[in-house]
């Protein structure tokens, strides 16, 4: 007897993205989303959130386990640092567009009730991921895209991308069929993850570098 092939093993979220659709819309179709198996484990999708009309967009890696359980991007400690860098930089936190390239939380856990540890995701899981970014792009058109973090990079240019070599600068290129400007720099958690204060310190400041730029370039 033939087997069912479930949508997640298709790797692709292109059939649960309405089209035509508003933010609103979108993040109520994403919440139904099946469209790699990332959502069997974590709590609920986690779409992207801000400004619908922001000139900027930020997009990073995925959601941590806050925002698995809140439902909401960068509400945790590396999101109120980022909010922090932000208006050290000159953008205001508030009128900023805040996602992730993939919407699902990825983890590893020990035991059931132990602790949930991050796991980067794969290029497949955040290639499948990409038509709910390609919609979100879509409808915000920000002038500028900040990318926070090698993953995020790499789900927007591509697996030869690296944070260290393009961090600062002003990139452009065409992504999902429209001409972006993108400032890479890191993902705020790699600071929170700084071996002592002082290059907590250090890494702190090349953020905030790096969003200068962006907040220079959005003049």
């Amino acid at each position: 007897m033939a087997t069912t092939r479930a949508p997640e093993d298709a790797y692709t979220a292109e059939p649960f993205v309405p089209e035509g659709a508003d933010l609103t819309a979108l993040r109520k179709a994403a919440a139904g989303c099946r469209g790699c198996p990332l959502h069997r484990d974590a709590t609920q999708t986690v779409f992207g959130a801000g400004d619908a009309h922001a000139r900027v967009m930020l997009v990073g890696e995925q959601p941590g386990d806050q925002e698995d359980r809140q439902g909401r991007p960068f509400v945790g400690p590396a999101g109120k640092l980022l909010d922090k860098a932000l208006a050290e930089a000159g953008i205001d936190p508030g009128e900023a567009y805040v996602t992730n390239a993939v919407k699902h939380f990825k983890f590893t856990q020990a035991e059931p009730r132990g602790r949930r540890i991050h796991k980067a995701p794969s290029l497949r899981e955040m290639t499948a991921c990409g038509p709910w970014l390609a919609a979100e792009l879509a409808i915000v058109e920000p002038e500028l895209i900040v990318i926070l973090g090698a993953t995020a990079g790499k789900a927007l240019l591509g697996s030869s991308f690296r944070v260290g070599e393009a961090r600062g600068t002003v990139l452009e290129r065409e992504i999902h069929g429209r001409p972006e400007r993108l400032v890479p720099t890191v993902h705020p958690s790699s600071v929170l993850r700084s071996r002592d204060d002082a290059d907590r310190k250090a890494a702190y400041e090349g953020l905030v570098a790096d969003l200068k730029v962006a907040a220079r370039t959005l003049g």
